[in-house]
């Protein structure tokens, strides 16, 4: 006779998910590739829609204004979620940082005031010689 007739309950995940990274070309194409790639890894999670809004801004950044933009450029996405905090990183390689601006008509330089609105935390890391590592955090339950 089995002694637990009924499935005993599992603690919820502490150990985080394995970070999981990949390299994209760096054109237009492969934006989309990206945001498939990460909810994929979101598999569903109600953080995912923000999440894949958020990569797909810093992507575009990274194709347009580094020198991953040059033939042959790609970028780096990596993305983990460690007790219920998501983290994604973006890789360019690298090229000078200009503050964000908005173009006259309204459709460039909004890319960073979505990520910063959506997420709880976002910067950079690196430099114009090694590349510029862009990051944001948020809830992912």
């Amino acid at each position: 006779m089995d002694e637990h007739p009924h499935p005993v309950p599992q603690a919820p995940r502490t150990t985080p998910l394995p970070a999981s990274s990949r390299t994209f070309p760096a054109t237009a194409r492969h934006i989309g590739e990206a945001r498939r790639f990460l909810s994929a890894i979101l598999d569903g999670s109600r953080a995912a829609d923000d999440a894949v809004l958020c990569l797909s801004e810093l992507a575009s950044n990274a194709t347009t204004h580094s020198h991953s933009r040059r033939p042959g450029g790609t970028f780096t996405v990596c993305a983990q979620v460690r007790a219920g905090c998501l983290r994604v990183e973006v890789h360019d390689q690298g090229g000078p940082w200009n503050q964000p601006v908005r173009s006259q008509n309204g459709t460039h330089g909004r890319g960073l005031l979505i990520v910063s609105r959506l997420t709880r935390a976002w910067g950079r890391t690196g430099d114009s010689c090694t590349g510029w590592r862009v990051w944001f955090e948020m809830e992912c339950p």
